[in-house]
């Protein structure tokens, strides 16, 4: 059973519909009944009214005696008289024998016959008929009943698509506020109109479960905040120990013991603030969206990552696509630090990832569904088999080099998400990689006016 709604309209539509035949046969066969007893009335009747006048000369000589119109129910008429002689047989029919006295069923000249014989003072009448007149009266009898209900069928249909679709509104409409459900949201499912009492232990259990998703969701995020946050102070704290230890001549390692010291203390410094920030994002709210100028943003990120491209010998910079004008602002809606932690994370990936002589280029371009930003690089990029794992959590390609958690694209993916937006990984034709956030929500400058002054209006109050 795939569809409710079809198992309905099956069964309830087979349902009438054999119901409707076992009733036209059920009129058929009381109709056949009545026609039967209609008909051996008749017989009998013409039987005892007979004219005592027929003779066997009006058979021979054709003549037909007024009998009210019985001929149009092929009545065969034979009269014996006391000595057992043929004495009239109805013109142009077949020849039957003597049945004897009362009702009698027989097969003759490919018919089945109904019979009626009564002997009188001075003669034997047998009146005969085939079956099928009988049939014939009762089909016609049965057709007049049962068609004013075949005209019912099509409006029965219609009142059970209707009757169905009314009694499975609520599941649509469930199902349509669960659809229209934020991915993050784990508030309780809250009807607009009362629930049937079928629907509501499930609204009822599935609201409990949302419930539970929360208070794990909620556990298991304030354990890795409060895990990154504890961790990260004494890792640093670790880093300016060794590295005191080290200028003040306490401590004696080669360097290349010393280097390898250093880069796990920044790996899992990175990681702490890493999962700080993951931990941060999935108890994020769309709240603290307001119109921010990414323009403004990715300057101030570019400029922060500046001085790390060109220790690495990387050209850095920001592309402008499709402006209004020089001082275009590319104001869209948004959480700046979220977006912040964004471009951090793809301009640390990009810069990682990138050899000495290459370029990361950060790019900003208007689309039909809103603001799009781009980081390109000429790294190695991503195996085409594996670009679809590159924003699971903690996930690395094979063989990457150089330190990193796992959780860069993660984040971002995260971020975007929160924003409403597709963050798309892709390898670039010319080698290296693009990573791009499409549909970011750009904010007009009335709209920018409306919601300042808005804002204001709050204030004074």
């Amino acid at each position: 059973m795939n569809s409710i709604r079809r198992w309905l309209l099956g069964w309830l539509i087979c349902g009438l519909a054999l119901a409707c035949v076992i009733a036209g046969y059920g009129i058929f066969r009381t109709a056949r009944v009545e026609a039967g007893e209609l008909f051996d009335y008749e017989l009998r009747t013409v039987a005892l009214s007979l004219p005592h006048n027929i003779t066997a000369a009006d058979a021979a000589e054709g003549r037909a005696h007024d009998l009210h119109g019985i001929a149009d129910d092929q009545l065969v008429i034979d009269i014996w008289d006391l000595s057992g002689r043929l004495v009239y047989h109805s013109p142009h029919e077949p020849a039957l024998p003597r049945f004897g006295d009362g009702f009698r069923d027989a097969d003759r000249e490919g018919y089945r016959w109904r019979a009626f014989g009564v002997s009188l003072p001075d003669r034997f009448v047998q009146v005969a008929q085939p079956y099928y007149i009988r049939d014939d009266m009762a089909a016609e009898l049965a057709l007049r009943i049962v068609w004013p209900l075949a005209l019912l069928i099509p409006a029965i249909v219609v009142i059970v698509l209707i009757v169905v679709a009314r009694g499975l509104a609520p599941v649509r409409r469930l199902s349509a506020s669960l659809a229209a459900r934020s991915p993050e949201s784990r508030e309780p499912v809250a009807a607009s109109t009362p629930l049937p009492d079928e629907l509501r232990p499930l609204v009822d259990e599935l609201n409990g479960l949302l419930v539970r998703l929360n208070d794990a969701s909620e556990a298991q995020r304030v354990f890795v905040a409060d895990a990154a946050h504890e961790l990260r102070t004494p890792l640093t704290a670790l880093k300016l120990q060794i590295q005191g230890a080290i200028g003040d001549g306490s401590l004696n390692v080669d360097g290349a013991t010393l280097a390898k010291i250093e880069g796990r203390l920044n790996r899992l410094i990175h990681l702490a603030q890493q999962l700080l920030s993951m931990a941060r994002e999935d108890a994020a709210r769309e709240a603290a969206f307001a119109p921010m100028s990414l323009r403004s943003l990715c300057e101030t990120r570019v400029s922060d990552f500046s001085l790390i491209a060109e220790a690495k010998s990387i050209d850095l910079g920001l592309v402008l696509e499709d402006t209004h004008d020089d001082r275009d602002a590319f104001t869209i809606l948004g959480d700046a630090h979220a977006l912040s932690v964004l471009v951090n994370n793809l301009l640390d990936n990009a810069i990682r990832y990138t050899p000495p002589g290459g370029y990361v280029d950060v790019t900003l371009r208007r689309e039909t569904d809103g603001i799009a930003l781009t980081v390109l690089d000429t790294g190695p990029g991503i195996p085409e088999d594996e670009i679809d794992r590159a924003c699971d959590r903690f996930y690395r390609c094979v063989g990457t080099q150089g330190q990193g958690s796992g959780l860069g694209l993660a984040i971002a993916l995260r971020v975007a998400q929160r924003h409403h937006a597709r963050l798309r990984v892709i390898n670039r034709d010319g080698g290296g990689l693009a990573v791009s956030v499409h549909g970011l929500r750009a904010v007009a400058p009335l709209e920018i006016r409306a919601q300042e002054t808005g804002s204001a209006a709050v204030a004074m109050r």
